[in-house]
């Protein structure tokens, strides 16, 4: 299967004089809920649906908890997540305060796992 894609037209906004030019973006086919994971998990395995579905709130649960604590939550081939920000610069330290804190994101390092299945991609435009 191909993940698809449709072109935008996007001029730099530094370089405003310079044309535009085409890239792509990949268009989502759709959401998928957890419960819905969670019967596709029972599907492929020997839990039943309801393990598979506490296990799932319990794995969402912990994850936000120890982001919190600022670790990175490593699983395995899969991948890595943690808490990145951003913020607007100060001239010292001392003038630094939390209200520069802008952005808050959780980042996501894919796994060897996925990073096959990126490699591996084939696309299609729509």
């Amino acid at each position: 299967m191909a993940v698809s894609y449709v072109l935008s037209e996007k001029g730099n906004p530094l370089k405003q004089e310079e044309p535009k030019k085409w890239y792509a973006n990949a268009v989502s086919t759709g959401k998928i809920r957890l419960k819905t994971l969670g019967k596709e998990i029972t599907q492929r395995s020997t839990v039943n649906h309801a393990d598979t579905l506490a296990v799932l709130e319990a794995l969402t649960q912990v994850l936000r908890e120890r982001l919190e604590e600022g670790k990175i939550v490593c699983f395995g081939d899969f991948g890595s997540f943690q808490v990145a920000i951003g913020s607007t610069g100060a001239d010292t330290p001392e003038q630094f305060s939390v209200a520069r804190i802008k952005t808050r994101k959780v980042v996501f390092r894919p796994g060897i796992d996925l990073r096959e299945m990126l490699n591996n991609l084939e696309f299609e435009k729509k």
